[in-house]
């Protein structure tokens, strides 16, 4: 395959950045969008030319840290993936594939097409953890029975990994289904209930300090979302807001 990337380089948070046209070649069908990168970057490392700065780790879906803005989706065009898992087979020979940074105030550009997400840490710092007995005398796991209903929701909402396309599909870059599916993991199960909460308040609060948007109701982060959390947990992160409130 033949391309025509457009890729955003940017030196730092305070440069201004622009979209700077590649041209690729001899590009497998098989090869990940990463690995079309790392080919990229070697042709440009060969001809002395700064690489593209992306972020990337596990490569295998879990991590979240290869959050890509693609053709103007998160993750790019196919459905329930992050990055690291699409496929070039997804493009045509002779595209011209648009790839820029996830865009929000609170995800300040690091460099190139990395932005600084440190806002999920502390939006997770600010609640994100139960009370439990580590004096050596701590129970095990299957002493306190859960409802089989509640503890597959709470494993549904745990899948976040984190990666931001919530934020990035957002009109208003709004973080409510992060923060719905950090508050929903821990609430309903009772392991959750004793910060319950000062948790989902606190949470909340650290989310607004840190600049996200408010909620547009449109679901585009349900739709983008790379593991498919619910729009149910924002409804239950609200619900849990309404109760801590009073």
């Amino acid at each position: 395959m033949k391309l025509n990337l457009k890729i955003w380089r940017q030196k730092n948070s305070k440069t201004k950045g622009k979209l700077v046209d590649y041209q690729i070649n001899n590009i497998s069908e098989d090869m990940s969008f990463l690995e079309m990168l790392d080919v990229l970057n070697s042709k440009l490392i060969k001809n002395n030319d700064s690489p593209v700065v992306f972020d990337h780790d596990c490569r295998e879906g879990i991590c979240g840290s290869c959050s890509l803005f693609i053709n103007g989706r998160a993750h790019g065009p196919d459905k329930s993936i992050t990055t690291c898992q699409l496929h070039m087979r997804k493009f045509n020979d002779g595209d011209t594939i648009y790839i820029e940074p996830f865009r929000a105030s609170a995800f300040p550009v690091i460099k190139d097409l990395v932005v600084d997400r440190s806002a999920f840490d502390r939006i997770q710092h600010a609640g994100g953890y139960i009370s439990v007995n580590t004096s050596g005398n701590t129970q095990d796991a299957n002493a306190i029975p859960i409802n089989k209903n509640d503890a597959d929701t709470s494993f549904d909402a745990a899948t976040c990994i984190g990666c931001g396309a919530c934020v990035a599909s957002c009109k208003n870059s709004s973080a409510m289904l992060f923060v719905g599916a950090k508050v929903s993991q821990f609430a309903l199960l009772p392991q959750g209930k004793v910060e319950s909460g000062k948790r989902v308040l606190n949470m909340v609060n650290q989310m607004d300090s840190e600049g996200f948007g408010s909620c547009t109701n449109t679901g585009a982060c349900e739709a983008e979302c790379p593991k498919g959390i619910s729009l149910d947990n924002i409804a239950r992160m609200n619900r849990e807001f309404v109760k801590a409130s009073f």
